[in-house]
């Protein structure tokens, strides 16, 4: 079994910053890209930042500049630093991984529960 739990969000005034986190665990051999994604009312599920393995970071343009993404491998964790937060980064964030349980298993990926981000006066 392979559990991702994020922790971190909650309410922000605009400009302001919050920080998620997400950690793996269970039955882990190996994880390639970790991610995390957002999904607002009515609106499908989108990609904020991903991370491979070795550190190589992608954003969505609407994010660039102003999130960072960045991962512990020791401890199966990745983070999400938000700044500047506008109303529309409003969204349940998802943390996602995709990962091996055996050496020359499949690659399969694993979602969070997701955190709730709400940006607002």
């Amino acid at each position: 079994q392979v559990q991702l739990v994020e922790s971190g969000g909650g309410l922000v005034q605009p400009g302001g910053s919050l920080k998620l986190s997400c950690a793996a665990s269970g039955s882990i051999y190996s994880i390639n890209a970790m991610g995390w994604y957002r999904q607002a009312p009515g609106n499908q599920r989108e990609l904020v930042a991903s991370i491979t393995s070795y550190g190589s970071a992608n954003y969505a343009d609407s994010v660039k500049d102003r999130f960072t993404i960045s991962r512990d491998n020791a401890k199966n964790t990745v983070y999400l630093q938000m700044n500047s937060l506008k109303p529309e980064d409003t969204a349940v964030y998802f943390c996602n991984a995709d990962l091996k349980q055996r050496f020359g298993g499949r690659v399969y990926s694993y979602w969070g529960q997701g955190t709730q981000v709400t940006v607002s006066s």
